[in-house]
């Protein structure tokens, strides 16, 4: 099932997400490759479950854009362990279409999850998993990449949001 994209505004996106605790299920498993599929309809390299209107701590990331199968993360509960170096970079987020803005991430990361059947791992990721892990795991906390922003941009971005919300153009 493909899921529609929750958009910013949506209180869902501000706020933390709850802790998965029961793994191995088919719903869990159902969940995810719906999140797989939704964030590929979406042409996204990254989504959390936050994006679909679901607060769970729940993540997947395909660097390749679905060309590579061995790329399909999924990550549960997850936990940025530590950011080195920097990458300044363009960046987007399916729950904020239209907007793309320089960001500046860590360029190496790793980060500690659980799979689908509850094991604990941890991957290291460069550049743009990097970039895409630091972005996902954010949105398990209630936070967007525009909390990267300058308060002067996050604002004009803000306002341009809420003029095509009042227009019905932001659904």
């Amino acid at each position: 099932m493909v899921y529609p994209i929750v958009k910013f505004g949506d209180p869902v996106l501000e706020r933390e997400a709850d802790n998965i605790t029961d793994f191995d299920t088919p719903d869990l498993h159902q969940l995810v490759e719906d999140m797989f599929d939704s964030m590929y309809a979406a042409k996204g390299v990254g989504l959390a479950a936050p994006q679909i209107g679901i607060s769970k701590k729940i993540a997947v990331i395909d660097c390749s854009n679905g060309e590579n199968p061995d790329e399909k993360l999924v990550l549960i509960n997850p936990q940025i362990l530590n950011g080195e170096g920097k990458q300044v970079g363009e960046e987007g987020c399916l729950s904020i279409p239209k907007f793309r803005e320089q960001v500046r991430r860590a360029k190496r990361v790793t980060a500690r999850a659980q799979n689908a059947k509850g094991e604990e791992f941890e991957i290291t990721g460069e550049d743009l998993l990097a970039r895409a892990l630091l972005h996902e795991i954010e949105h398990l906390q209630g936070r967007l990449y525009i909390t990267h922003l300058s308060t002067l941009k996050r604002d004009l971005m803000k306002r341009k949001i809420k003029k095509l919300q009042r227009s019905g153009d932001w659904v």
